[in-house]
């Protein structure tokens, strides 16, 4: 029986290593030691499984570690750490360079490598392939393999699990695509797609939210004209929804780890090979100036209604990047909040998901530290809901005279709302 081994155990990795243990011996690798910890004690700070299910998994076999050590028994190698993008926009490859790098050091004769991290057309065998040769010594497709399998993780999402989304497979050989395919057809009860390459598999993934990040820059775009011509979006977006092929999608701040970075890894690639991508390109330049648009937008609004900019106090509902997610990773949400202090307005950010520690460690904000049955909202000249957390569902507004409230997420009813998206 192969012995897997996940390297990247964060809101990817860690489910896919709990399900695999289920039926195969599996070790579960991370760089940072607190992880480990953290872990071994039953606690995934992700909240996609819950204690008893690390517990489980650590009572069939799984093994945390940070030890290189632990994966050189292991024949079957699942890369799913994180590809961000570097502050001019563009593909930041280092955490797979160096996961490679990690793998390629224990890496042995017939050993498979599958990537599930998101990433350009041609990157594994172009960028990571030859990492994995340099530190292991061995030829590729005669002394090791390498699969690609695009991850299809939704964060927060308890429905659509990695077991219940359809699994795109490829490999570097014919035999090693039926076997990475049999692999994962073992654990996901969806079903697999066998790609006819592993490019095809990379490109797939990586279109799948470039076209969602292009739909919603449309709808984002007729919000503001919308906005313009004092029509309310949502009542637009329900009426024409009643067309059976209308698709559903709504305006709002892109962000997260998918589709606000993945399709600046394709126009990187278009670049390469001599084309500039226009729909593409046009779309995340819309998407990423939404908060600059919507602080705008409640500065407006306060202004109408007699409020002195300058020392306003807002309140901020929501810092992750998406509802009833802990995760705050590219959060657009920090855009919002840091136009507004280009106003000089005084921000308060409460978010009963997110980690004060990480929010301040990636933000530099202090969240609120309270329960929301105890925020007192009427001190606020405006309110911005900007994360639809269930948990709001139940917060009582005790809205005052001239006090402001935008709803970036179409959350709140509408009477009780001065703006929204």
């Amino acid at each position: 029986m192969d012995k897997i081994a996940v390297i990247g155990l964060g809101y990817v990795g860690l489910p896919l290593a709990v399900e695999f243990a289920k039926q195969y011996p599996v070790v579960g690798f991370d760089i940072f030691q607190t992880r480990i910890d953290e872990l071994n004690s039953g606690f995934d700070r992700t909240l996609e499984l819950e204690a008893h299910e690390v517990k489980e998994a650590i009572k069939n076999g799984i093994i945390f570690s940070t030890d290189i050590e632990a994966l050189r028994e292991c024949t079957v190698f699942i890369v799913t750490v994180p590809t961000p993008i570097d502050k001019n926009k563009r593909p930041d490859l280092t955490p797979l360079i160096k996961a490679s790098e990690t793998v390629g050091k224990v890496l042995k004769k017939n050993d498979i490598v599958i990537y599930e991290s998101t990433v350009y057309p041609g990157a594994t065998e172009e960028e990571c392939v030859p990492v994995l040769e340099k530190f292991s010594g061995l030829k590729f497709n005669e002394d090791f393999f390498c699969g690609y399998s695009p991850e299809r993780i939704n964060p927060g999402d308890k429905t659509h699990t990695v077991t219940k989304i359809l699994k795109v497979t490829s490999g570097s050989t014919p035999e090693i695509a039926d076997k990475v395919d049999s692999l994962y057809r073992s654990i996901i009860v969806a079903g697999t797609h066998k790609a006819s390459s592993i490019k095809v598999a990379e490109a797939a993934k990586v279109i799948e939210n470039s076209q969602r990040d292009i739909n919603i820059a449309f709808i984002n775009e007729l919000s503001i004209i919308f906005n313009r011509l004092g029509i309310d979006t949502n009542e637009v977006l329900e009426a024409a929804g009643t067309k059976w092929n209308f698709l559903p999608f709504r305006p709002g701040l892109v962000g997260g780890h998918c589709i606000g970075v993945d399709p600046y890894y394709l126009t990187h690639k278009a670049q390469e090979v001599g084309y500039n991508s226009e729909i593409i390109l046009a779309g995340r330049r819309l998407n990423d100036n939404m908060g600059i648009y919507v602080a705008n937008q409640v500065i407006k609004l306060m202004i109408k209604k007699g409020h002195k900019i300058e020392g306003s106090r807002i309140l901020v509902l929501g810092i992750t990047f998406k509802e009833n997610c802990p995760d705050i990773r590219n959060s657009r949400v920090i855009d919002v909040i840091q136009e507004l202090q280009e106003f000089g307005v005084s921000i308060d950010v409460y978010d009963p998901w997110a980690s004060a520690n990480d929010v301040k460690h990636e933000y530099g904000l202090e969240l609120l530290n309270t329960q929301h049955s105890t925020l007192n909202t009427s001190q606020y000249d405006a309110i911005i809901l900007a994360v639809a957390h269930k948990e709001f569902h139940t917060f009582e507004l005790a809205k005052r005279e001239n006090q402001i409230i935008y709803d970036i997420k179409s959350f709140l009813p509408k009477s009780l709302v001065d703006g929204r998206l």
